[in-house]
C-alpha cells in the first residue's frame, strides 16, 4: 500500500486527472504539500464530474424557477409541487464510462444511483427510465454493450421494485467506443417532509448507514471526468458493484427513520463516495465535519484512508442526526439489516478533519474544497451553421411504401419491445400507459391525478445545429408529455458532450445550451436538475453531442389521457400544425439516402405552444380517441406507428402543394396527428382555425392496410413484422455476425 505520506510528484499528479495549475492551486490553498489521501480528495473533488468545472459558467443560465418549484439545482434531485400537498422530485444522471468498461453492473449502478438521489430527499421512488445510446450495430462491441447494459437496468430496477417505463434506445457510429447510459427515477413525497443535505448544528453525530465500503470504484468520478484510450478495459476496477436488496432495505430504513423525525441531514454516497458526502454536508451548512475512519464498517481488511475517502461502494447514505434520537435510529437500521455506525460530528472550524488509527490522514479547509473548485470559461466557437435543404434537393424515392417499410424496421425506428420487456413496467400496479407511447403515465395514488414522463433528444440534430438541436429537445420532450393530455412541468437534464477543451466541442455545449435555455423560457418548463457528462471520446473521437432531456407533467384527471393507437374504423385523421416538408437532417435523408446534411427542422418556440395548448385542451375535453406527435420519421412514420399499435388501417391523401416524399417523411416541428369521430372533424377544424391553428383533414382509419398517397398498400401485419423482428433478430445473432 502507498503511504500516506508519499511524496507527490508529477506523475501522481497527473494520475490523479490534476493538472500541473490546478496543483498549483492547491499548494496556494493549503500552504503546504498534501498528503496522498488530500491528494485523493481534492482529485476527487475538483474533477469535472463532481466539480462542473466546465461548465457553471453556462449552466447558470438557465432558468431554473416557477410558480411550482420547491427545489432546483444544487440538491440531490429537483422538487416540485403538484398539489394537495405533495411533490414531485426527480432528477437524471449518467453512467457512460463505467457502463462501458462493465455494461451490466454500469448500468445497474446507475439505476441505484439515481433512486437514492430521490429517495435521500424523502421520496418514495414511483418510476424509473433511461436514455441509451450505442455504438453502430455491425461494431463488433455493440451487442455486447447493448445485452449487458439492458440487463444491468432490468436487473436493479426490478429487483428494487421500480416500474421502469419508457426512455430511449439509439444507434450510432459516434458511441462505438463510449455508449451512454442515462438514467432518470421519480418519487413522491409531502411537501412538508422533504429532506436536505444542508447539515445544521455544532457537535452532532455523523452517521455511516447501510452497506459496507469495499475496494469497488476508487477513481471511479475521476474516471468519469477523462476520455478514454486504449486501456478502457483496464479501467474496470474503477466501476461499482450493485446490490439491488441492500438498497431495497436501505429506502425502507430511510423513510421510516425520515418518518421517526430523527433526520437533519441526509446525503447519498454516490460519486466520489465518502468524500463528496461529508465535504457537501459540512459546506453547505457553513459548518466543518471531522471523521473517524477506523469507525466505518469495512468488507475488506486493511483498507487505507485513501481508499476509504475514493471508494464508490453502492448502497451507502451519510446523515447528521438528532442526537437524542440516536439509539432509536440505529433501531431502525439493524432492524433492516444494515450497518449504522456514528462516524464523526459536525465542527465550527469549517475544516474537512481525517483520522484514522489515531493519526490526521488529511485536514484541509472545506468551504475551498467545493467553493474554491477551479472554473474555466473555456475558449469556445460557435458551429458552422449548415446550408439549409429544400425538398427539390433531396430525390424522391422510386417506391414510397418500400421506403416506409425500411424505415419502421431500421435499427432507430423499430420496436423496443426486446427491450422493455426485461423491464418490470407494471409493478406497484400504477402504471396507466407503459413503455412504447409518446410518454409514460403513472397513477398518483388514489387522487384520480398522474404525472406523465419522457426523455427526448435527437443528436443529430445538435451536431447539425446545436442551438436548434437543443430548442429541438426541449420541444419534443414538452410535445410528448403534451400528447398524452399533460401539462408539462419541468425538466431534468443530462449533457452529454466530447472533449470540452476542444474550442469546437465546447461551441456545441455551449449552443446546446442556448437552445435549451431559450426553449425553456418560452415553454415555461424550468430545470430543476441535472447532470453533466463530458469527454465522452475514445481516441480523440468524441460522440455525437447529447443533451439529453427528461420531461414530467401533470394530468389533473388520468381518466383524460391521449394514447397514440387508432380506436375505432371510420374516424377522420387530422394534422395539427404546418407540414412545409423540412428533410435536412431527417431519417429519410440518413437513413435511405445515407446523406447527413442540411440544416435541422427550425423550432418556432411560439407555434409549438400555441399547438400544443390546443391539443392539450382537446384532449382534457375528450374531443380526440387518438394523439401522437410527429417526430422522426415524419408523418407517414407516426400514421404506421398509431396503426400498428391499434391494429386498425388508414387510407390517407396528400396536398399537391409539395413534393410527396418531403410531405410524407419531412421533420417540420410542432405538429401532432389526432383521430376522432368523423362527425365531430369540422367542429375541430373550426375551433383550430378559430385559435390560430393550423389543422387539415388527410385521411380516415380503416381496414388492415395503410392506403397512403403515393404507396400501394401496405399490410399492417407487414409493417408489424418489419417493425418487430429487426432488434430480436439482431440480439439473437451470433457475436461475429454483422447485420
Amino acid at each position: 500500500m502507498i503511504p500516506n505520506d508519499t511524496k507527490i510528484t508529477p506523475e501522481l499528479i497527473a494520475e490523479h486527472g490534476l493538472k500541473p495549475d490546478e496543483y498549483q492551486r492547491i499548494l496556494d490553498l493549503i500552504g503546504r504539500e498534501p498528503t496522498l489521501t488530500e491528494l485523493g480528495i481534492f482529485s476527487a473533488m475538483w474533477n469535472e464530474h463532481c466539480s462542473y468545472k466546465s461548465s457553471k459558467k453556462w449552466l447558470r443560465t438557465l432558468p431554473t424557477t416557477g410558480p411550482r418549484v420547491i427545489c432546483g439545482p444544487g440538491e440531490n434531485a429537483g422538487v416540485v409541487d403538484i398539489g394537495d400537498g405533495q411533490a414531485i422530485i426527480f432528477k437524471m444522471e449518467s453512467h457512460n464510462h463505467p457502463s462501458y468498461i462493465e455494461p451490466y453492473q454500469g448500468a445497474a449502478t446507475g439505476v441505484g444511483g439515481i433512486l437514492r438521489d430521490v429517495f435521500t430527499m424523502g421520496a418514495r421512488p414511483i418510476a424509473a427510465l433511461n436514455a441509451l445510446r450505442f455504438g453502430a450495430p455491425d461494431h463488433p462491441r455493440t451487442r455486447h454493450t447493448v445485452s449487458g447494459v439492458v440487463a444491468g437496468v432490468g436487473g436493479y430496477g426490478n429487483s428494487f421494485g421500480v416500474p421502469t417505463i419508457g426512455g430511449e434506445v439509439n444507434f450510432d457510429e459516434s458511441y462505438n467506443g463510449n455508449c451512454l447510459v442515462n438514467a432518470f427515477a421519480a418519487g413522491l413525497a409531502d411537501t412538508d417532509k422533504i429532506f436536505y443535505s444542508q447539515a445544521k448544528g455544532v457537535g452532532l453525530p455523523i452517521v455511516y448507514l447501510g452497506s459496507k465500503t469495499g475496494r469497488d470504484g476508487i477513481h471511479g468520478a475521476t474516471m468519469a471526468s477523462a476520455e478514454f484510450g486504449e486501456d478502457s478495459e483496464e479501467k474496470r476496477p474503477t466501476v461499482q458493484i450493485g446490490d439491488p436488496f441492500s438498497e431495497k432495505l436501505l429506502l425502507e430504513a430511510c423513510l421510516e427513520l425520515m418518518a421517526s423525525g430523527a433526520v437533519i441531514a441526509i446525503q447519498d454516497m454516490g460519486a466520489a463516495g465518502l468524500t463528496c458526502s461529508a465535504v457537501e454536508m459540512g459546506a453547505k451548512g457553513d459548518l466543518g465535519v471531522e471523521l473517524d475512519l477506523d469507525k466505518v464498517p469495512c468488507r475488506e481488511a486493511g483498507m487505507t484512508a485513501y481508499e476509504m475517502m475514493l471508494s464508490e461502494s453502492q448502497e451507502r447514505m451519510l446523515m447528521v442526526l438528532d442526537p437524542a434520537r440516536e439509539k432509536d435510529a440505529e433501531a431502525i437500521f439493524r432492524k433492516w439489516g444494515l450497518d449504522f455506525a456514528v462516524i464523526g460530528k459536525t465542527t465550527d472550524d469549517l475544516r474537512f478533519l481525517i483520522k484514522q488509527h489515531g493519526q490526521v490522514m488529511a485536514n484541509l479547509p472545506i468551504k475551498e474544497l467545493g467553493d474554491q473548485a477551479p472554473e474555466y470559461d473555456r475558449p469556445w466557437v460557435p458551429t458552422p451553421k449548415p446550408a439549409s435543404l429544400a425538398p427539390s434537393d433531396v430525390p424522391a424515392p422510386n417506391d414510397l411504401a418500400e421506403v416506409l417499410v425500411k424505415i419502421v424496421g431500421s435499427p432507430d425506428q423499430c420496436s423496443r419491445r426486446w427491450v422493455w420487456e426485461q423491464y418490470d413496467h407494471l409493478i406497484q400496479g400504477n402504471t396507466a400507459i407503459g413503455p412504447g407511447g409518446d410518454a409514460a403515465v403513472i397513477r398518483v395514488g388514489h387522487s384520480g391525478k398522474a404525472l406523465a414522463f419522457t426523455l427526448d433528444v435527437s443528436p443529430r440534430y445538435c451536431a447539425a445545429d446545436p442551438q436548434e438541436g437543443g430548442k429541438q429537445a426541449v420541444a419534443e420532450c414538452w410535445r410528448n408529455l403534451t400528447a398524452v393530455g399533460a401539462e408539462p412541468l419541468a425538466i431534468t437534464d443530462n449533457l452529454n458532450f466530447g472533449n470540452p477543451e476542444k474550442p469546437e466541442i465546447m461551441g456545441q455545449f455551449v449552443g446546446c445550451i442556448q437552445g435549451i435555455g431559450e426553449a425553456c423560457r418560452a415553454l415555461d418548463f424550468p430545470v430543476v436538475s441535472g447532470n453533466v457528462s463530458l469527454y465522452n471520446e475514445t481516441n480523440g473521437k468524441g460522440i455525437l453531442p447529447t443533451p439529453a432531456i427528461g420531461g414530467v407533467g401533470l394530468l389533473p384527471d388520468m381518466a383524460k389521457r391521449a394514447t397514440v393507437a387508432f380506436k375505432a374504423e371510420g374516424e377522420a385523421i387530422v394534422v395539427i400544425g404546418e407540414t412545409r416538408g423540412h428533410l435536412g437532417q431527417s431519417i429519410y435523408l440518413r437513413d435511405i439516402l445515407a446523406r447527413r446534411e442540411g440544416s435541422p427542422p427550425p423550432v418556432d418556440l411560439s407555434v409549438e405552444r400555441r399547438n400544443g395548448d390546443f391539443v392539450r385542451a382537446e384532449i382534457r375535453s375528450e374531443a380526440l380517441t387518438a394523439v401522437h406527435d410527429v417526430s422522426d420519421g415524419g408523418l407517414y412514420l407516426a400514421l404506421a406507428e398509431m396503426a400498428m399499435a391499434g391494429d386498425i388501417g388508414a387510407k390517407v391523401d396528400a396536398p399537391k402543394d409539395i413534393p410527396l416524399h418531403a410531405w410524407a417523411f419531412g421533420e417540420d416541428q410542432g405538429r401532432y396527428v389526432v383521430t376522432l369521430p368523423e362527425a365531430a372533424a369540422k367542429g375541430l377544424l373550426d375551433r383550430a382555425a378559430k385559435a390560430g391553428v393550423p389543422a387539415a383533414r388527410i385521411g380516415a382509419t380503416a381496414g388492415r392496410e395503410l392506403t397512403l398517397d403515393g404507396c400501394n398498400p401496405i399490410s399492417l401485419q407487414r409493417l408489424k413484422d418489419a417493425h418487430e423482428g429487426w432488434l430480436p433478430a439482431y440480439m439473437a445473432a451470433a457475436p461475429a455476425e454483422a447485420l
